[in-house]
């Protein structure tokens, strides 16, 4: 028997694959001031609020790994692609799935595209929901097969171009593309992770069309403490050659917006409030979907504008119906109800989205079917360097005042005590973050009289929520906070019926 023969063969499961692209993340951010170490990008001029950028900018590498792959953005398998791309702080997610939605509608009736690409971030519950293809999320074989074939050729000792490997964020980027070349899409939306200038994702060169959704302060660590710097950041995607469109926006940040596309030689165009979503208000809630909506209808008309002959019909009010009624995004401002329980969920983690979030709460809750008993309930888990989490959560309780809660419930984002590490792929975070307690005094300071409950599991907090309905006769709970809460509450919810 050959000595090669007699070796073991490698694992190459989904569940590797998960173990080592979690093993990819990195526990702190390097204290590496880019202004000292990375003279060749692009600079940000010197802006109120201008941030550290402390870090290495995950663009770096990106065109070599690409290149390694045999995906060089100067090829046509990259262009082929026909990307869409979309930054911004509030509403990335939505827009692109709004854009998702219509293409996969006008796609249907009239044969393209065929297959849509769409790549979001962070993942509610598994990796895979990261990467889809008309929507589906991509199957756990072929999540499996497509990552060792990045990650065997990224992890050979004989690459020439380059020293470092990937990360988290850049390693599922560049699968993202890895997949969608090879699964032949002909159409993909690609969300930016954080900013834009130095995202890993802005290693396309020749995108179709461009996005900026609402912007607002986040992120200042890498992106600066002003609105100014933020928009600077985001607009670092916009492309000579593609139409370019944005939100609606503050002055400050609309001018820096402009300011940038006028330089890149790009025509920015605002999208106001599509008139034909007037007659859709009650798919559009809450409100703010209106204005996500309307920037993805832009998107979608330009692109079909360029890629498509003049044989083929525009985007037509069925496809814009058929796109609305068949919208989902997990998570995002949903609705599961158990007989008397209702759960409102809404991943929102920073100071605009919590009051999106509490306005969206306060009004759906009010028109849904439930004993005047019904028992009204918080739960909540934001643990963050990253943000000011108590500024955060004071603006959620602020927003909440008088709503009618009666009971808060803290957590981890840990899913319950289960020993299978598949069923826990967040942090252990069994002990109570300290912040827990620095928002049940900001509650307290708000809203005095609510019970105020700890639970060390997201599995914990449901279990006294539901107590707490059963002792009412009924509940309603807003599930609010990170997304990695989120998604822990939405995989141990039994769902009898979600809107």
């Amino acid at each position: 028997m050959s000595c090669a023969s007699s070796l073991p063969a490698m694992d190459k499961s989904y569940k590797r694959a998960v173990e080592i692209l979690n093993s990819s993340r990195r526990p702190l951010r390097p204290s590496i001031e880019l202004s000292k170490s990375l003279p060749s990008l692009n600079r940000m001029p010197n802006l109120n609020g201008e941030s550290d950028l402390k870090g290495t900018p995950s663009i770096l590498g990106m065109r070599q790994w690409l290149d390694e792959l045999g995906h060089s953005v100067k090829a046509a398998d990259i262009n082929s692609l026909n990307i869409i791309h979309v930054a911004g702080t509030k509403g990335k997610g939505s827009t692109c799935t709004f854009i998702d939605s219509f293409l996969r509608a006008y796609g249907r009736r009239t044969g393209f595209p065929r297959k849509v690409g769409l790549y979001t971030s962070p993942h509610l519950i598994h990796p895979e929901e990261r990467i889809r293809i008309n929507f589906e999320p991509l199957p756990r074989d072929l999540f499996a097969k497509y990552f060792f074939e990045v990650n065997d050729i990224l992890s050979r000792d004989d690459h020439k171009c380059f020293d470092t490997r990937p990360r988290y964020l850049q390693i599922l980027a560049l699968l993202a593309f890895h997949t969608f070349i090879r699964e032949g899409v002909d159409a993909t939306i690609i969300e930016t992770h954080h900013g834009g200038e130095y995202d890993s994702t802005n290693v396309i060169e020749k995108p179709v069309v461009t996005a900026i959704t609402t912007l607002g302060i986040d992120h200042i660590k890498q992106l600066g403490s002003s609105i100014e710097s933020i928009a600077w950041h985001k607009a670092g995607i916009f492309k000579s050659g593609a139409s370019a469109f944005s939100a609606p926006q503050e002055t400050a940040a609309a001018e820096v917006l402009y300011k940038r596309a006028t330089d890149k030689g790009v025509n920015l165009q605002f999208a106001d409030i599509d008139s034909y979503l007037t007659d859709h208000i009650a798919l559009l809630k809450p409100d703010v979907q209106r204005t996500n909506c309307s920037v993805a209808l832009a998107v979608v008309r330009s692109f079909l504008n360029q890629k498509t002959s003049q044989n083929l019909s525009r985007l037509s009010p069925s496809d814009v119906l058929q796109g609305l009624n068949q919208f989902s995004w997990p998570g995002r401002f949903q609705l599961v109800i158990e007989n008397q329980f209702q759960w409102f969920l809404d991943s929102a983690h920073n100071e605009m989205s919590v009051i999106i979030a509490a306005e969206w709460f306060l009004e759906i809750s009010k028109i849904q079917k439930i004993t005047s008993s019904a028992a009204r309930i918080l739960i909540f888990s934001l643990i963050t360097d990253q943000r000011d989490g108590a500024a955060v959560f004071e603006r959620l309780a602020t927003s909440l005042r008088g709503s009618g809660i009666q009971y808060v419930i803290f957590t981890t984002y840990e899913r319950d005590l289960d020993p299978d590490p598949r069923n826990n792929t967040q942090p252990k975070l069994l002990e109570m973050p300290s912040q827990d307690h620095i928002y049940a005094e900001i509650w307290k300071r708000v809203q005095p009289d609510a019970n105020i409950y700890f639970k060390s599991t997201i599995q914990g907090a449901l279990d006294v929520a539901r107590e707490l309905g059963r002792d009412h006769g009924s509940m309603q709970t807003l599930i609010t906070g990170s997304q990695h809460l989120v998604g822990g509450a939405l995989s141990l919810l039994q769902t009898t019926n979600t809107l």
